[in-house]
């Protein structure tokens, strides 16, 4: 295993110390979004933005029309209402089997210690990757003109490591509390206004090096679009509270455009 302290910049991040794991638990709970600012050493962010722009020749990409609760239409209500209106999500990405185990990615996803951070912060008990090859950890890229529409998550938490920010554009919006969907309270006048335009959003500012976690079960989110011919690369560090769990065949053909057949991840 590599040595964390070459990955992560542990004097910014002591990701082992208690009261730092409390502060950033409190504030996670409190604004359901954090960003560790610079969190990865220069070495490893430099060899990761190296290893992201070789993997862009590989990327899958495939325009796709969804409705923001990421479900299919509910016969209850119109076309036009916003539970069945349709957005556009352009971006594309490469799975983990694309991924070296060697990757500055691996090493972090899998590291003892940052999960152990990872558990305390986000009040998990254990953190597992997807049963599948393709889904554990990803690179995400938009191009001039494409982005990530809104959206809720289905799952509590969402861990996400920015590589290289687009130079205009690409921004990470949100707007926390939109829907309770514990409750089956989903939010539909706000979430309409949101999406048409007519809601104010907060921004996160996302830089190279930046870790995210975020909670966006019920706070509905986007990336904006890309405006200029630079890239945005972003990883996607998913887990799962629960072993066993794999990506559905049908998700894995939408995002990937293919479906992993093996019944353990490496």
């Amino acid at each position: 295993m590599t040595e964390i302290n070459s990955i992560i910049d542990m004097d910014a991040h002591p990701i082992q110390d208690r009261d730092w794991r409390i502060s950033q638990r409190q504030l996670l709970g409190q604004t359901g979004a954090i960003v560790l600012k610079h969190f990865l050493t220069q070495p490893a962010i430099t060899a990761l933005q190296a290893e992201a722009q070789e993997g862009l020749s590989s990327a899958y990409f495939n325009p796709q029309t969804h409705t923001v609760y990421l479900s299919p239409p509910d016969p209850h209500y119109p076309d036009d209402h916003i539970r069945n209106r349709q957005v556009l999500s352009s971006k594309g990405c490469i799975c983990d089997d694309q991924i070296a185990q060697t990757s500055v990615l691996k090493q972090l996803y899998h590291h003892p210690l940052f999960k152990e951070a990872l558990c305390f912060i986000l009040a998990e008990e254990t953190l597992y990757p997807y049963a599948d090859r393709l889904s554990s950890v990803n690179i995400h890229y938009a191009r001039q003109g494409e982005e990530l529409n809104w959206h809720f998550d289905n799952s509590s938490f969402a861990v996400t490591l920015m590589i290289s920010p687009a130079s205009q554009g690409g921004h990470f919006e949100y707007v926390q509390n939109v829907r309770n969907a514990d409750k089956g309270e989903m939010g539909y006048e706000q979430t309409d206004k949101i999406v048409s335009g007519k809601h104010p959003v907060q921004t996160l500012d996302l830089q190279a090096s930046d870790l995210c976690l975020f909670r966006g079960r019920d706070a509905l989110h986007r990336v904006s679009p890309v405006t200029d011919n630079s890239v945005r690369q972003l990883a996607v560090l998913a887990y799962n509270n629960s072993p066993d769990v794999r990506l559905s065949e049908t998700a894995q053909r939408t995002f990937y455009g293919r479906i992993d057949t093996t019944s353990t991840a490496v």
